[in-house]
């Protein structure tokens, strides 16, 4: 037995000098590996520096001939309106009148951060390019002055269908073709991708940055106020369209029964005017069914004139406040790229790509080897 486990101890010891004699030479042919490309890629280091100074070189080129852009920032602050949760009461005595004066619930869609991606949406970029440069006149669309600025005519010259499109301000939807909606989603896509960020700031804020980036920088002020104005809008008109329902049935009930109530008073002054005689009872007949409708029409015009300014608190309390903090003045920020960015970048892409090709073409030579 005490041989078996002197046997066994130096088995155990045999294999652990084996482990590390094996650890060893995995770690020296590394290092050996390491230096051989070292050296390798040492002695194609003159054609690393030429691939490196043409990469600098091409990298200045871009960056003297890019042209420039400017950004127009704006940054607003939405407030949700708050419910009163004290209307509750008066929402069954709007009821028996067939209203819903509501109970200030929050419209889901523009929860959270909904609204980021809302200013980014197609509906309200589109509704935007369709906007007239200088607002309330018949002037040239903000699609046009985009089209314009980056030159996009020059691939339309032999297209005929293209060639004499145009997009006049108008509302969005209306006399559109299939081509010039084909047209304004390319616009879309272009925009979003390229030309328009929106941002929040500070998560625990509310804040809202909306920068857009282009060429024009009529265009980049242009485009960021109205696009902000259209969100803005068509907002807050969502989130109070239950509230301005209401409002609006209720103000059509009380001036219908406003004119009954008119009529009905009329109507019992010419019933007493007519019957002047107090021996006749038959005759105060209607003029006691005109009082007792007249009170009646009286009891309701309060009912319904009460639920409409209750339904006109409701909406107020419902509405959204959205503040504009900033605004993009003129001159607007320019935006440059740098000589020596182009440079740098550059010159390290280059080196990159370089260096990439000539492992791939080592290793490819150790395969065949």
């Amino acid at each position: 037995m005490k041989n078996k486990f002197i046997y066994s101890q130096q088995m155990e010891v045999g294999q652990h000098k084996k482990t590390l004699h094996q650890d060893e030479v995995s770690v020296k042919e590394l290092v050996l590996k390491l230096r051989d490309w070292y050296r390798y890629l040492l002695s194609k280091w003159l054609s690393i520096l030429i691939v490196v100074l043409i990469g600098a070189c091409l990298g200045l080129l871009y960056a003297t001939f890019k042209k420039a852009e400017y950004e127009g920032e704006l940054t607003f602050v939405v407030e949700e309106g708050k419910s009163s949760g004290g209307l509750g009461a008066y929402a069954g005595i709007a009821s028996q009148f067939g209203i819903d004066i509501g109970g200030g619930g929050s419209s889901g869609v523009f929860s959270g951060d909904n609204i980021l991606e809302f200013l980014k949406s197609r509906l309200i970029v589109e509704k935007t390019l369709l906007e007239p440069l200088i607002s309330g006149k018949d002037t040239s669309s903000l699609a046009e002055m985009y089209i314009d600025t980056y030159e996009m005519r020059k691939a339309w010259v032999h297209d005929p269908k293209l060639v004499n499109l145009h997009f006049i301000p108008r509302e969005l939807g209306k006399g559109n073709t299939r081509i010039q909606d084909s047209i304004l989603n390319v616009l879309f896509s272009a925009i979003v991708k390229k030309n328009l960020v929106v941002t929040k700031p500070d998560k625990k804020l509310s804040f809202i940055s909306v920068a857009v980036t282009s060429r024009a920088e009529i265009f980049s002020k242009c485009f960021t106020e109205r696009l902000v104005q259209e969100a803005i809008t068509f907002y807050v008109d969502t989130k109070t369209k239950r509230s301005q329902t209401n409002v609006n049935l209720l103000q059509a009930k009380a001036d219908s029964l406003e004119q009954l109530l008119n009529s009905k008073s009329y109507a019992i002054a010419r019933s007493r005017d007519m019957n002047i005689n107090p021996a006749r009872q038959l005759a105060t007949v209607e003029t006691e069914l005109g009082t007792r409708d007249k009170m009646v029409l009286q009891t309701m015009y309060g009912e319904v004139v009460k639920n409409l300014e209750f339904s006109r608190m409701t909406m107020e309390q419902e509405t959204p406040v959205i503040q504009v903090i900033d605004t993009p003045i003129l001159p607007l920020n320019k935006v440059k790229f740098g000589k020596l960015k182009g440079l740098i970048v550059g010159g390290f892409l280059a080196g990159f790509f370089v260096l990439v090709i000539l492992i791939l073409r080592k290793l490819y030579k150790e395969a065949l080897e």
